[in-house]
């Protein structure tokens, strides 16, 4: 019997990504809804039905939930920026809380068997190393409470209303797809679209900061085959690679693999957690398997994609809600 699918943000860079990775299994009939905010409509799969609309609207998400009458949502919508969330903090709340609550009324009202959601490391704030599922989240930024509100609301659905899920928390994600024109993030995407206009690296900081990198191969899939993982139902899972490094040493891996040099300028340091990587034993007992792509393998697959595509503007977020303490080159 095939499955009924709604994916958010499929228009989107994780999103597009678990598009594709449901329609190459078959048996799956994907609905992706997107307000091309952050995604573009290149990215779209042709063989999916693209909705272009938003998650706050709620009448338009029951339309959708009564018409298809879905099995699975994966929901992957959201607004990821972690430092600019303290000073977008109404936004990020619509965007990455509100919009999600939506789903999940819908997902309790139309009997959806599972519902799942991509969060992120940034609900465990600045924490114990590796960071492992079993701490206890202490996000430092709106964004990562926004995350953490959700998981927690999905937890409280499951014991009033029955309705299952699964929690994935993926961490410095890239790859082909990715939004190269968002200057507040997605760090790689911005370094790649700097050097291909020739412009200079902006570190926050000394640049020692240390995170894991993980290529989009080793997320998405995952991702979309796990309604069938009896043993995902009711959990949360850290997906993403082993490999940590520091700012400074991926700016010159990405120079690397885009075979050019450009200056690096150091700015004031922002707020923001120093270390952040993850233990992922609980992802591999369940799924079996780890990242497999390298860091330098990854980034030169994109920096191939993103060459195809060519540099984009950037354009500035107009609607700053805080301008205090903004850092540089976000004025």
């Amino acid at each position: 019997m095939t499955k009924k699918a709604l994916v958010t943000g499929g228009a989107g860079f994780m999103g597009a990504h678990v598009v594709n990775a449901l329609l190459r299994q078959g048996n799956t009939d994907v609905v992706a809804l997107d307000d091309l905010s952050g995604g573009f409509r290149e990215n779209l799969n042709s063989n999916a039905t693209f909705v272009d609309g938003s998650i706050l609207d709620v009448s338009l998400i029951n339309q959708l939930c009564e018409q298809h009458q879905f099995d699975h949502i994966y929901h992957l919508a959201a607004y990821a920026a972690e430092g600019l969330s303290h000073f977008i903090k109404r936004f990020n709340y619509q965007n990455n809380l509100i919009g999600s609550v939506n789903l999940i009324n819908a997902a309790i009202n139309y009997n959806v068997k599972r519902f799942v959601f991509t969060s992120s490391i940034a609900v465990y704030g600045e924490n114990q190393l590796p960071m492992h599922e079993g701490l206890q989240p202490m996000p430092e930024d709106s964004y990562g409470i926004a995350k953490y509100a959700v998981e927690q609301e999905l937890a409280v659905s499951k014991r009033l209303f029955g309705l299952d899920y699964t929690i994935f928390r993926p961490h410095n994600v890239y790859g082909e797809l990715q939004n190269i024109s968002d200057k507040y993030r997605n760090v790689i995407g911005i370094f790649m679209n700097n050097i291909m206009q020739e412009e200079p690296l902006l570190i926050f900081g000394d640049g020692e900061q240390t995170r894991a990198f993980t290529h989009i191969a080793d997320v998405a899939p995952h991702i979309a085959r796990v309604v069938d993982i009896p043993e995902a139902s009711g959990e949360v899972f850290n997906v993403g690679s082993d490999e940590h490094v520091t700012v400074n040493e991926l700016a010159d891996l990405v120079m690397t693999a885009m075979g050019k040099e450009v200056r690096v300028i150091n700015v004031r340091a922002r707020e923001e957690v120093k270390h952040a990587y993850c233990s992922h034993e609980k992802f591999q007992s369940v799924f079996g398997t780890t990242s497999q792509v390298t860091l330098p393998d990854g980034l030169g697959k994109m920096a191939a994609w993103a060459k195809s595509v060519g540099a984009r503007a950037s354009s500035p977020f107009t609607d700053i809600e805080i301008r205090k303490n903004l850092p540089d080159g976000w004025k």
